[in-house]
């Protein structure tokens, strides 16, 4: 196929961004929440550097970087696919592109019995290539997998990003007339920001990112949620736990950054949404603000539990 030319939008701060994956806990239906209490340092640009060290989906970071002025951002996951993944679109968007349509034509030829045939021999190939790849060092094998994340991601049940305790992808397959395999434009907009706002793309742990933040500096953690009750659980992004240790530990970290003098705002789910008396993060945060915002649970066997629940949002500022 031929790809649009990536200079398309190089001098057009108007073109619109979203995120390329499906994502659990994405951010989309928050946003609207989340902008009035962003600090007035990003809105009046004065705001240096961006940090999301649990980049998912990337609503909030794409949002944020199309709307306000900031000279860079820093990206991070312990999710080595996903950063293998959005390296891949910022260095190599064409190439990404031409591999995604490859895998987008083939699914397409076939009928439903036949494309889950092909799903499950993309899955056996990305599972059976992840102990031996080198997630260290970009080449070219990058982008391919990249494409093979992408396409498992949108051709998947309920687009989810789920793996086991060996990293590896467990998602079964979907049944889809027509998924939305492959956004050319939406693809080569990324790349053009991720460029245009220098983006440092990095894997590891949300301490990563320590000896990079200043004062200036503003600073969104979305980390796993902390499950509501014993089968509201999904945590299962990355192959390490995020518990209650965990949670407690990112408090520590978020403590630290607030004494260098960096803006900062996390969210995570609400425990009083299933017991009144769960006041775990009001004690753990009950140094700094506190906001609840309502989101709707789409996650959920039962449909009946899905609707409005509260998520908190812990401010600094």
């Amino acid at each position: 196929m031929v790809v649009p030319d990536l200079r398309l939008h190089e001098s057009n701060t108007t073109f619109t961004v979203k995120p390329f994956l499906k994502w659990a806990g994405g951010k989309g239906q928050l946003i609207e929440q989340i902008l009035p209490l962003l600090p007035e340092q990003l809105k009046s640009g004065k705001i240096e550097t961006y940090f999301e060290p649990f980049i998912g989906g990337g609503a909030v970071f794409f949002h944020i970087a199309q709307k306000y002025k900031i000279n860079k951002a820093v990206i991070c996951d312990v999710n080595e696919e996903l950063v293998i993944t959005y390296n891949s679109i910022k260095k190599d968007a064409k190439l990404l592109i031409n591999e995604l349509e490859i895998l987008k034509e083939e699914y397409l030829l076939y009928d439903q019995e036949n494309r889950q045939l092909f799903f499950y021999k993309i899955r056996e190939i990305f599972n059976k290539n992840k102990d031996s790849f080198d997630f260290k060092n970009y080449s070219k094998d990058w982008v391919l997998r990249a494409a093979q994340i992408i396409f498992l991601n949108k051709t998947c049940f309920n687009g989810l990003f789920r793996v086991n305790s060996k990293g590896y992808f467990n998602v079964p397959s979907g049944r889809y007339n027509n998924p939305a395999i492959l956004d050319v434009q939406n693809l080569i907009n990324i790349s053009n920001l991720l460029n245009k706002i220098n983006t440092e793309i990095i894997w590891g742990d949300f301490e990563i990112i320590d000896e990079k933040v200043n004062k200036n500096d503003f600073v969104y953690l979305d980390p796993p949620y902390r499950p509501l009750n014993q089968t509201s659980s999904f945590k299962s992004y990355s192959k390490f736990d995020f518990n209650d240790k965990e949670q407690t530990r990112l408090r520590d970290f978020f403590t630290k950054l607030d004494k260098k003098g960096a803006k900062l705002m996390l969210s995570n789910s609400d425990p009083r949404n299933e017991n009144p008396n769960d006041n775990f993060f009001d004690e753990i945060y009950n140094e700094f603000r506190i906001e609840r915002v309502f989101a709707t649970r789409m996650i959920n066997s039962n449909a009946e539990k899905r609707g409005k629940i509260s998520e908190i949002l812990v401010m600094n500022y």
